[in-house]
């Protein structure tokens, strides 16, 4: 198998669930800053041109984040970061549900929308005039999750999941791009913290933006 990266937070949430289940493969960067995800060679691997996508052995392609994590938690031996039985692998599924639809889908595309409009106004469908709403959106659902953390270590209660890293990876992100946590909501904020002192937070970084 080989996986297809780069920078950005979406190939760091594979590389990240890769660090802790200790999961090493053969990896290709991909230069989507330069639009390599872009040509023909790329969209043959995945037509979605976007990163990161698994190439398995029989030459088929897995893309989705998700879908690639599951799929290497699957085959691989060691304790699952999705869930060991059906209610936990439900419980799991639903937060990273819930993130893509309340945080990170907003937060991308007011991004693109925004500050990278640059880059992605003629890469994809842009909309300068929502990104302050989007902006909004993802604030609103911060805020939303905040009470649900009372009490908990990891967004599933004492599990550390795939939930917690894509959350993490994004919220992280959103640091970077005036997309913040709020400083509001002592819950969120500690869980940030306890996540961030994980080994694989270093680990996941991309080498381009390695300290």
């Amino acid at each position: 198998m080989k996986l297809f990266y780069s920078v950005g937070p979406n190939p760091r949430v594979v590389k990240m669930f890769m660090v802790e289940r200790g999961i090493e493969l053969p990896m290709q960067d991909v230069d989507i800053m330069g639009g390599e995800n872009l040509g023909d060679d790329y969209k043959k691997l995945n037509p979605g041109a976007q990163s990161p996508c698994l190439q398995l052995d029989d030459g088929s392609v897995l893309a989705e984040v998700t879908v690639i994590c599951g799929y290497l938690d699957e085959i691989t031996e060691g304790p699952s970061l999705i869930g060991a039985t059906p209610q936990e692998r439900a419980e799991t599924h639903m937060w990273v549900r819930r993130f893509d639809a309340r945080i990170l889908e907003p937060m991308s595309v007011a991004f693109r929308s925004a500050e990278a409009l640059e880059l992605f106004q003629e890469r994809c469908h842009v909309m300068p005039h929502a990104a302050g709403d989007l902006k909004e959106i993802v604030q609103e659902n911060y805020a939303w999750l905040e009470p649900q953390l009372a009490g908990k270590t990891f967004i599933c209660g004492d599990r550390f999941t795939l939930a917690d890293i894509q959350l993490f990876v994004f919220a992280e992100f959103g640091n970077m791009i005036g997309q913040s946590l709020p400083a509001d909501c002592p819950n969120l904020q500690a869980w940030f913290k306890r996540i961030g002192e994980r080994p694989s937070t270093t680990a996941s970084v991309h080498p381009s933006q390695a300290a």
